[in-house]
């Protein structure tokens, strides 16, 4: 698989990311993926990565396989995409260099869900549509999409990808929710983590540390 290593962007399965490519490894690595199935891993660089970003500095080890949906090629030899997100990916093995780009082995994941539990994952479900209705702004049209979001068959696996991908949390927590394929646990952590920013948020402003909610990415 391709890899597409960044240091401030993890991609999600059922998401969908426009992207501006011009190094010219990664136009390299792009008209590779044109040319064959066109599949993209996209994977977060650890810290550290600036003093090696040049060459193959330190990966996360779960990515993000994706799909190109759109192409469009721009003067300069520069490109737009929209990548789609498929399915998690673990890190095997990366590849000795033989393009410009970087590759590796990897398998893929589907969401695993715990054999009991179908009356549990739909209260999850319930708690984060209302926990996002309490983080996001006050408007009808958000407020719209979310009872949208529950009255349709959108699974509880589908539902934490969308909000962990499109809430403004740090690339850090980001991946360790790309990295739980156990979507009961994914679930968990999402929900502790904006049960703690509606807390945050409901806090007397000269006591709040920082401003909430977050906000939907502008992408």
């Amino acid at each position: 698989m391709r890899l597409f290593p960044l240091p401030n962007l993890v991609m999600f399965p059922h998401v969908v990311q426009p992207l501006h490519i011009f190094e010219p490894r990664y136009c390299d690595m792009l008209e590779d993926a044109l040319a064959g199935d066109r599949h993209i891993a996209m994977v977060l660089l650890e810290p550290g990565w600036e003093k090696d970003y040049d060459a193959r500095p330190a990966i996360a080890p779960m990515a993000c396989l994706g799909k190109i949906v759109a192409h469009e090629r721009l003067p300069a030899g520069r490109h737009n995409i929209l990548l789609r997100g498929l399915k998690r990916a673990v890190i095997r093995r990366e590849l000795p260099p033989t393009h410009a780009f970087r590759e590796a082995e990897v398998e893929l994941l589907d969401d695993f869900y715990p054999g009991s539990g179908a009356k549990r994952r739909a209260r999850s479900q319930e708690e984060l549509v209302e926990l996002a209705r309490r983080l996001l702004p006050d408007s009808s049209a958000l407020h719209e999409q979310l009872d949208d979001i529950l009255a349709s068959q959108v699974s509880l696996g589908m539902l934490t990808d969308i909000f962990a991908f499109t809430l403004g949390f740090a690339p850090s927590f980001k991946q360790r929710l790309l990295a739980e394929w156990n979507v009961d646990r994914r679930a968990a952590q999402l929900i502790d983590r904006l049960k703690r920013l509606a807390e945050e948020m409901e806090t007397p402003a000269s006591d709040q540390p920082c401003e909430f909610p977050p906000r939907f990415s502008l992408n």
